[in-house]
């Protein structure tokens, strides 16, 4: 008798556990894409910024340094300069936002910016 009144509880449990699991993976790949598209949009950003400068290569690099110790101050140490450099390249790399696929997650972009042409 207690066996059957077990089994209720276990497939109630194993169904809610799967439920947030399923949850938890979408809400994941939500945020993943965000955040690719967001890194996208910073590196256009700081792209943009430079071309203003007259000396581009002296200005852009106190631009990113300047952003580094300000964005990672206030949003923690995924804006360091190594990785706001990134962000650069990829918009660059990526001009066109419809090109981001929303299956690759920030470490392949960053992976990809590596290849050689």
């Amino acid at each position: 008798m207690k066996n059957k009144s077990i089994l209720p509880l276990d497939k109630a449990y194993k169904d809610i556990k799967d439920i947030l699991e399923k949850a938890s993976a979408k809400s994941f790949k939500a945020v993943n894409t965000a955040m690719v598209q967001a890194y996208w949009h910073i590196g256009k950003v700081i792209v943009e910024e430079e071309q203003k400068g007259i000396a581009r290569a002296g200005y852009g690099k106190g631009l990113i340094q300047g952003l580094a110790k300000r964005l990672s101050a206030e949003f923690g140490r995924g804006f360091d300069e190594r990785n706001l450099w990134f962000m650069r390249s990829f918009y660059l790399s990526y001009p066109k936002v419809n090109a981001v696929r929303s299956e690759l997650s920030w470490t392949h972009y960053r992976l990809l910016l590596r290849v050689e042409k």
